[in-house]
């Protein structure tokens, strides 16, 4: 099929064909012509699928359908609810490319910046508001903005929003919106939480549903590291001397681990950036463009950038320390092995983390290759006495839900496991699970 034949009107058209579209990916396929119909959906699709431009192309269509040339500022017509600031960009560019032959204005709202240019724009008028959920809730606090005439509401990483403790926030959001509206869900996972909001949103939605989310992609070749934690970082220069991997982008368990990475490269002279939640806004994105423009060989993120990060034609994705939690290997190596390119997916096994293994193993079905021919290879039988002479000195294990000074932040997804203990931070996230605090992200 061609985007041709989905109804679209010449403006938009003009602009798929700027960006080199030209076929919709099933997701698009589906979701499109749903949408323009006025209908809810329910979209249940992993990253790297096209989820963005499904959502985002028929919103502009209607929108300019109904568009009013008035004077004065316009009233917020279109809301789009994300939970990462890296993904509210993006998705911001995305209706700015293919609404560029359009009257409509658009603006992107998050934290960890001054409001004022913010404001300054919202007082000018906006058709379309990407937002995320605590500087949306702030600046309505404060008056500037109003959402009684929105007619599309989408909430987009549902589970995510779940996941990191903005439920609550959703909730808030949705109170103030119209009854009268067109809502679209979009969610890469469903647990029960995230179900039964959607059932009190969604008005006789329209189920779209591609990629099984416990699936990788096919195209990313997957290969499993057993090798000792001491030894992690020599493994990581090691494999980044092949110069064939032009950029390469890196996941790390902690905030501090992430930093801790970019030095040890740095010093043997591979250019490298941390992107995580301890960084302020102009960090990250600096260090996100350099990545894209290819002039920062590696990017060292934490899993708050696991959905938020999407790079045309990464090729390398490397799990520096396996995640706690099956669903977020399938986000992580999702970041390459788009658009139906092929990918590259190196994961770094210690004896701590086998078990982390056998469940991601056990999520997608697969048993992933083991990579035997480096020099730092171990068989799992040494990894495991290594470990166990580890713990026999006092280490002990982490625990799966790791520690509130460790993690990035606290996992809540079905399937996951609980964590030991109150999570190690005081107060929990009430709202589903008091042993989850909540991070401080947006």
């Amino acid at each position: 099929m061609l985007f041709e034949e989905l109804n679209l009107i010449e403006p938009i058209l003009k602009a798929l064909q700027a960006e080199g579209y030209t076929n919709p990916t099933p997701i698009q396929e589906q979701s499109i012509p749903t949408i323009l119909t006025g209908k809810d959906l329910l979209g249940c699709a992993q990253t790297g699928t096209g989820k963005t431009a499904a959502f985002a192309i028929p919103m502009l269509q209607l929108l300019n359908k109904e568009h009013a040339n008035t004077k004065g500022p316009k009233p917020i017509r279109a809301l789009v609810l994300t939970p990462t600031r890296e993904l509210a960009i993006q998705i911001e560019e995305s209706f700015k490319a293919y609404g560029k032959n359009l009257p409509l204005r658009h603006l992107v709202i998050f934290g960890g910046v001054g409001q004022k240019a913010q404001t300054d724009a919202l007082h000018r008028g906006v058709d379309i508001l990407i937002a995320t959920p605590g500087r949306l809730l702030d600046l309505m606090s404060q008056g500037f903005i109003n959402l009684k005439d929105v007619e599309i509401f989408v909430l987009d990483e549902a589970d995510r929003m779940l996941d990191m403790g903005f439920i609550h926030d959703v909730k808030k959001t949705i109170a103030k919106l119209p009854v009268k509206r067109q809502t679209l869900f979009f969610s890469a996972t469903m647990p029960p939480e995230i179900q039964k909001l959607a059932n009190t949103i969604l008005t006789e939605p329209m189920k779209v549903e591609v990629t099984p989310v416990s699936s990788t992609a096919e195209k990313i070749q997957q290969s499993i590291y057993y090798v000792d934690k001491n030894d992690k970082k020599s493994l990581l220069i090691h494999i980044l001397k092949d110069k064939t991997i032009a950029t390469a982008l890196v996941f790390t368990r902690t905030k501090h681990g992430a930093d801790r990475i970019v030095k040890d490269l740095i010093k043997v002279g591979v250019k490298a950036e941390a992107i995580h939640g301890n960084k302020s806004q102009n960090a990250r994105q600096r260090a996100l463009t350099n990545f894209k423009a290819k002039t920062t060989r590696i990017l060292v993120a934490t899993d708050i950038a696991a959905r938020g990060i999407d790079v045309d034609e990464l090729t390398h994705v490397i799990n520096y320390e396996l995640p706690n939690v099956p669903e977020t290997y399938v986000h992580r190596i999702g970041r390459t092995g788009r658009a139906g390119n092929s990918g590259i997916s190196f994961s770094f096994c210690d004896g701590e983390e086998k078990e982390y293994l056998d469940d991601i193993e056990k999520l997608i079905a697969i048993k992933i290759p083991v990579q035997e021919d480096h020099p730092y290879a171990m068989t799992w039988q040494s990894l495991l006495s290594a470990a166990a002479a580890s713990k026999a000195k006092g280490k002990s294990k982490p625990s799966r839900g790791g520690r509130q000074e460790r993690t990035e932040h606290k996992p809540n997804m079905s399937g996951a496991r609980k964590p030991s203990g109150n999570g190690g931070g005081g107060g929990g996230n009430r709202r589903f699970n008091n042993s989850r605090p909540k991070a401080k992200t947006d």
